[in-house]
Formats: structure tokens, C-alpha cells, sequence
């Protein structure tokens, strides 16, 4: 029985798509038209290809976004070492990993849903550890930076609630809180926050908060190292 004309053409689409050619496309449909418009119809649409040739390749769309955000964090730029300056190379691997977040916004908001890290994740983590042990922090060090940072690593953080501009409490709730609540009243006239990432997740403060972080770090490396005898702190002059 011969193939019907929409078989065949199915058939050829499949064979000319590709996993990487599905998940760059649908990257470049969520950074143009934002992750709520990345639909297995709408890709299929901005492929040119009938759906049933995308699940071929991609099992779901969940399976799709960890896709798109594998090949995200696996743009996240490699930093050259710097001799004893494993700080300031961290700091520099964080700070690339925001940089590609900025680019694609939605990955934050798909890396904060999901419970396993992709490939590429754990690669990106691999780095991180390597960075602090070439550096003189011990494992368990480690283990607490991985915590302790969470997703700053891969360039973002969570907040405790959205503080977007557009959900600021209006000026008349702030002027009841003013008796029982002065201090958020305090705070929330006094500061202003734009970022890609998040409402308080702007270049200042992500960069303020990271910096705190691995300087104390440091400071428990140093601190260790000491303790352990391998670096004794310099004796002081008797007055």
C-alpha cells in the first residue's frame, strides 16, 4: 500500500530534525516570544514541521525544558585559573553564569523547578568544587559552599516573594503600616529594584550578596588552614 503524501513528509521531517536542532529552536523561540509561548505546537510551527516529529526526538515537554536548560548552562563560559586567587576566579565563574542567565531570563525560572540537575549542571558545579580545592578549601568546605550559594551558582536567587515594582504595596497600605510595620515601610520607600532575573535580583545587589558569601568562604578557609597548623598567622611585634 503506498505511504499517503502527509506520511512521507512526516517521515522527512523527522529524518532531517535533530535533538540539538529541536532544542536550539525552541531556545530561540522562549527568548523571543518567553517560556509560556514555547508550546510543542508553536516549535513545531517555528520548525516548519508537524508535532509528531518532535516527539521523536523529545520525549515530553518537560523533557524539552530540561533539554533547553542543559544547553543553557552549557554556554556558561570556562575561566582561565588564576594562581591564588581562587576567590576572585569563583567569583568570575558566577558572574559569566549570570551573564548567560541575562541572556536567556526564562532558564532561571525552569533551573528553580527542577529537583535533578542536568548534565550540564553538574558539570558547572564539577568546576565550581575544582575551583575551591585547587584553592586550599577542604571538602567539606565545599559541601557548605554548595548550599550556602544555591542557585547563585548558576547566577540567579531565589527570593522569599516576588518585590516586583508592579506588586509594591500602593502608597495607601504603606501609610497604615506606617505605625505597626515603620521599618518595611522604611524599606520599601526607600529602595527600588529592576532586574532581568527577579525583582530583587539586580545586577547590585546579586554581585553584593556573592561577594559577602565568598569572602566569608575565605575567611573559614583561612581560618581552617590555620587551625590545622599548615598556615600559622604571622607574630606580631611586642610593644
Amino acid at each position: 500500500m503506498p505511504r499517503r503524501a502527509s506520511d512521507t513528509s512526516a517521515t522527512r521531517a523527522t529524518t532531517r530534525l535533530s535533538r540539538e536542532g529541536i532544542v536550539a529552536a525552541a531556545i530561540e523561540l522562549a527568548d523571543r516570544d518567553g517560556l509560556a509561548a514555547t508550546s510543542m505546537r508553536r516549535l513545531a510551527q517555528h520548525l516548519g514541521v508537524d508535532a509528531m516529529s518532535i516527539y521523536y526526538h523529545v520525549r515530553d515537554k518537560d523533557a524539552l525544558l530540561a533539554a533547553m536548560t542543559d544547553a543553557v548552562v552549557a554556554q556558561i563560559d570556562v575561566v582561565p585559573p588564576k594562581a591564588d586567587d581562587w576567590v576572585g576566579q569563583l567569583r568570575e565563574l558566577i558572574m559569566a553564569a549570570r551573564q548567560t542567565m541575562l541572556m536567556h531570563p526564562w532558564a532561571a525560572r525552569v533551573l528553580e523547578g527542577r529537583d535533578q540537575p542536568t548534565p550540564a549542571v553538574l558539570m558547572h558545579l564539577e568546576r565550581v568544587l575544582g575551583i575551591m580545592r585547587a584553592g586550599g578549601c577542604s571538602v567539606d568546605l565545599g559541601h557548605h559552599a554548595i548550599h550556602l550559594l544555591g542557585s547563585r551558582i548558576l547566577g540567579f536567587s531565589q527570593d522569599l516573594f516576588d518585590d516586583d515594582p508592579d506588586t509594591s504595596p500602593p502608597p495607601e497600605a504603606l501609610a497604615a503600616w506606617a505605625e505597626t510595620m515603620p521599618h518595611i515601610v522604611e524599606l520599601a520607600t526607600a529602595v527600588t529594584h529592576d532586574g532581568a532575573l527577579g525583582g530583587c535580583d539586580d545586577d547590585g545587589e546579586f554581585a553584593f550578596a556573592l561577594d559577602l558569601l565568598i569572602d566569608g568562604l575565605e575567611r573559614r578557609r583561612a581560618a581552617s588552614t590555620a587551625w590545622s597548623g599548615e598556615e600559622r598567622p604571622r607574630a606580631t611585634k611586642s610593644s
